[in-house]
């Protein structure tokens, strides 16, 4: 009887790790550098349709349109691609929109990955542009400042174990459970950087084209990176 019940339990366990599902990830890379993003398990709707256009070939050519400094850099607008110099950006996608996946422990710190939408006004729900995303780059902030975001904006407190990242590596707080995030940067921050230093016009768009190419990485590659991230951990935690 033992035996039959150590069993179970092994093979249970057997089970429950199969099922565990694994993190996907997509290359974006542009003439300033590209960057590694991991898709967030949490936001299957907003990671399942981002893996679609980007097997598609949907954002390849596609600019990053509007960019601030401090703040974000914006694209996945496909009338951007051979987009005339003057024209106004930021209205396309496909015909449909992604429902809200709002996450506590989800938040906008400096190199995630979220979704572009239309305001409120027109939209109560916050459903997602089903193409247009952002790649936060934000700022620092202080004890101050995020009590005062909590007080007028937010209406709720930040946690703070998430108040520590935005007080050391920085992020946009300000969007927080208004905009789905669902993914991060885990290789090529440098590369949001450098695009936010561009010079821009009236409406925040580069001077010059930044283009966008965007693919899937594959199972040969995911195992690479994710060795390579295991062990700049391991590394971290022998430092600290």
């Amino acid at each position: 009887m033992k035996k039959i019940l150590l069993f179970l339990c092994a093979f249970s366990v057997l089970t429950a790790f199969a099922a565990k599902p694994k993190n996907q990830y997509v290359r974006i890379k542009t003439e300033y550098g590209e960057c590694i993003v991991k898709l967030y398990n949490q936001t299957p709707l907003h990671r399942d349709n981002f893996l679609k256009l980007a097997k598609e070939g949907y954002y390849n050519g596609v600019l990053f349109h509007r960019v601030i400094k401090d703040f974000m850099i914006q694209g996945g607008d496909p009338d951007s691609r051979n987009a005339k110099p003057d024209s106004l950006l930021g209205n396309g996608g496909p015909k449909y929109t992604i429902p809200a996946e709002f996450n506590d422990s989800l938040f906008h710190k400096k190199g995630v990955l979220a979704a572009a939408r239309e305001g409120d006004d027109v939209n109560p729900l916050k459903a997602s542009n089903g193409s247009q995303f952002y790649l936060v780059q934000g700022k620092v902030f202080t004890d101050e400042q995020l009590n005062n975001l909590e007080q007028k904006r937010l209406k709720f407190k930040i946690p703070e174990w998430q108040r520590q990242v935005y007080k050391t590596i920085g992020g946009t707080p300000h969007l927080d459970r208004n905009y789905t995030v669902y993914g991060e940067i885990v290789s090529g921050l440098d590369m949001v950087d450098k695009i936010a230093a561009l010079p821009t016009d009236k409406n925040n768009r580069p001077k010059q084209d930044v283009k966008m190419e965007v693919t899937v990485l594959k199972k040969r590659e995911v195992k690479k990176l994710e060795k390579q991230l295991l062990q700049a951990s391991l590394k971290d935690k022998m430092v600290m």
